[in-house]
């Protein structure tokens, strides 16, 4: 596996297409409409611009298998770096997002500045609490956010981010 991370660009709405059916969003509450995507695809690209976030398609040799990225949320009190990801159906069990967490948080640890990564997972999306068990990331409990009009039940997972960062890796 080849893997890499690219930037975000304008064209990549259509991948937030793929992704948006009821299988790929069964623990996110759901499909989001044709506005919503808008929103978000502009959000991706505004969060380059100002620092607070950064999405990446993941790319397997030529194919973009899925998405993955960084943002700045408050949680308990505190501003942290959240994560989050998906793998298109035809890229998933062959250990994508568990190959993209470690060049993801090599980019935080060069454009982030808070000390802690956090995920928050539906508690029955077993592969990606998979993810980031084998990640690196400390199971800190199960907690409950609204989240699209909807409640989340999500394992709570977090990483301590060490700076200045490690030397940024190549490929998986």
């Amino acid at each position: 596996m080849t893997l890499r991370l690219e930037r975000w660009q304008d064209g990549d709405l259509a991948l937030l297409e793929a992704a948006n059916t009821p299988e790929m969003t069964r623990h996110l509450g759901g499909p989001e409409t044709a506005d919503q995507l808008a929103d978000r695809q502009a959000r991706y690209l505004r969060g380059w611009e100002t620092g607070e976030s950064r999405m990446f398609r993941i790319v397997d040799g030529s194919d973009v298998a899925g998405s993955i990225g960084w943002w700045s949320t408050r949680w308990r009190g505190e501003k942290v770096h959240e994560t989050g990801w998906f793998v298109l159906p035809s890229a998933q069990g062959r250990g994508i997002a568990a190959a993209a967490v470690p060049l993801l948080v090599d980019d935080v640890l060069r454009a982030g500045r808070l000390p802690l990564l956090v995920a928050f997972p539906n508690v029955e999306n077993a592969a990606s609490n998979r993810v980031c068990e084998r990640s690196g990331f400390t199971h800190a409990g199960i907690e409950d956010f609204p989240f699209r009009g909807t409640t989340l039940h999500c394992s709570v997972w977090t990483m301590p981010l060490t700076y200045p960062p490690r030397p940024a890796r190549r490929s998986a």
